[in-house]
């Protein structure tokens, strides 16, 4: 702890992003809060990553670099960062390649850590390109109790975690799990938030602290193409549902969000999804949720689909209009 500020440890996974990684280092030298050590890990990459990030480090003491022997996935990759974390830190922080932190980042989250000591997860409002994301928690709610926002999260959707670069972990939950993330989950940034606010509080700086780039070829887009945020919230709902609601709270949810994934399925079906890829995925995380995959069950949303169509076709006709509009857009 130097002149009374906590030790934090930054880490930036990287794999091919040669034209970001620069952008995503200077946010981290531009921080207002300067007791930090910065770890990258290059996952193999061969696109002039590893030279980007080498040519800092030689600059810059607090900064190093270590790569890969093989290419790993990517959650998998994300884990072998979390190891890296300082034996002296007290907090920790991921910047993904992709993104980048406003100037005050750390100093904020830090700050309201220390104020609050129950609490083990700091998050923020974050940039998604132009929008601001991952708001919902009334002003000033700055430590909320951890099983509340897990929670909000099951039975009312309330999203506020972000993703890993809008969060500040406290260094002793992240070595008390190994591996941190489960690397069956796409979501698992998600699932460790519910898996850690069990037994802690959460923190939120109500300010833009992050910044999230949506990118072709990125985990991002391929979570958009399949919509594995689906299968993410019924594995949350099956695996942390029956612990954090009542039976009667559980049963209602677990029926609606059955509903609309099965909705979401019949959708694809009508729009014409045939890929194999995509229906594989949904009928593995069904199954892998204890529900299974129900042939039947998607046909009868097709029907009641057909039905609301039918009985309201002024507004199905728009809804096409804007779904065709939507799509020569690329939106």
């Amino acid at each position: 702890m130097a002149n009374g500020h906590p030790f934090v440890s930054i880490l930036t996974p990287v794999y091919n992003n040669y034209e970001h990684l620069a952008e995503c280092i200077e946010s981290v030298l531009a921080q207002t809060y300067s007791n930090w050590d910065y770890t990258i890990i290059d996952n193999c990459s061969d696109d002039g990553s590893t030279e980007i990030a080498q040519s800092y480090s030689a600059k810059d003491s607090r900064i190093r670099v270590c790569r890969n022997r093989e290419f790993l996935r990517a959650i998998p990759n994300h884990n072998v960062a979390l190891r890296h974390i300082s034996t002296e830190s007290k907090y920790c922080k991921i910047v993904f390649a992709d993104d980048w932190i406003f100037p005050r980042c750390i100093e904020e989250m830090v700050d309201l850590a220390e104020q609050y000591p129950s609490v083990g997860i700091v998050g923020a409002y974050g940039l998604q390109n132009h929008e601001v994301m991952w708001s919902g928690l009334p002003y000033p709610s700055t430590a909320v109790d951890g099983r509340e926002v897990c929670r909000r999260l099951l039975l009312d959707g309330l999203y506020v975690f972000g993703t890993a670069t809008s969060l500040l972990y406290r260094s002793d939950l992240v070595r008390s799990r190994d591996p941190f993330y489960n690397e069956r989950n796409l979501h698992a940034d998600m699932e460790v938030c519910l898996e850690l606010l069990k037994g802690c509080d959460f923190g939120f700086v109500h300010q833009v602290l992050t910044f999230k780039r949506l990118r072709a070829g990125s985990l991002g887009s391929t979570t958009d193409e399949l919509n594995t945020l689906m299968a993410g919230h019924l594995h949350n709902l099956v695996s942390y549902g029956r612990e954090l609601l009542s039976p009667r709270e559980f049963e209602r949810c677990l029926e609606t969000r059955l509903k609309e994934y099965y909705n979401f399925l019949a959708v694809a079906v009508m729009r014409g999804r045939r890929e194999r890829r995509f229906w594989q995925y949904h009928r593995r995380k069904l199954n892998d949720a204890g529900v299974g995959f129900s042939k039947a069950r998607v046909m009868r949303a097709m029907v009641a689909r057909l039905g609301r169509a039918l009985a309201n076709p002024a507004e199905s006709f728009a809804k096409l209009l804007l779904e065709t509009e939507r799509r020569r857009l690329g939106l």
